[in-house]
């Protein structure tokens, strides 16, 4: 599971099921065109992208940009440059699972897989960036 949070008035938290790793210190993800958390991330750019799954548990903290205005049909990519991550990891526990979800509509579910793979597209040609 990975959640984006992104600053305004308040702290503001979504699940995000587009996340591509980019890079060591980068991160894509894509959001609906319409998320009240894109504007938010336009006007203050501080962010965090917490990831949950077997055996892991860090937050990434940093920056997020609009990449791309429309990896897909009101899709944005956005690029998140990480400054820092925070490993929640602890001898005194372990975690044996992510959240686990699944689709309940088909074509939500292909749509989201053109996204991901939009954006690890996305993330092979910005690979070769000197950055």
């Amino acid at each position: 599971m990975t959640i984006l949070a992104t600053s305004g008035e308040g702290p503001h938290a979504i699940p995000v099921s587009a996340a591509v790793r980019a890079g060591p210190r980068r991160a894509l993800v894509g959001l609906a065109a319409s998320r009240g958390s894109l504007a938010r991330l336009r006007a203050d750019p501080r962010v965090s992208l917490a990831i949950v799954s077997t055996d892991i548990a860090v937050t990434a903290y940093g920056r997020a940009r609009v990449l791309d205005d429309e990896v897909m049909t009101g899709v944005v990519a956005v690029e998140i440059e990480v400054e820092r991550v925070a490993d929640h990891e602890r001898p005194t526990f372990v975690i044996e699972a992510g959240v686990r979800w699944r689709w309940t509509d088909s074509d939500a579910e292909r749509r989201d897989a053109e996204v991901r793979a939009a954006l690890a597209a996305l993330a092979g040609r910005r690979s070769g960036d000197a950055r």
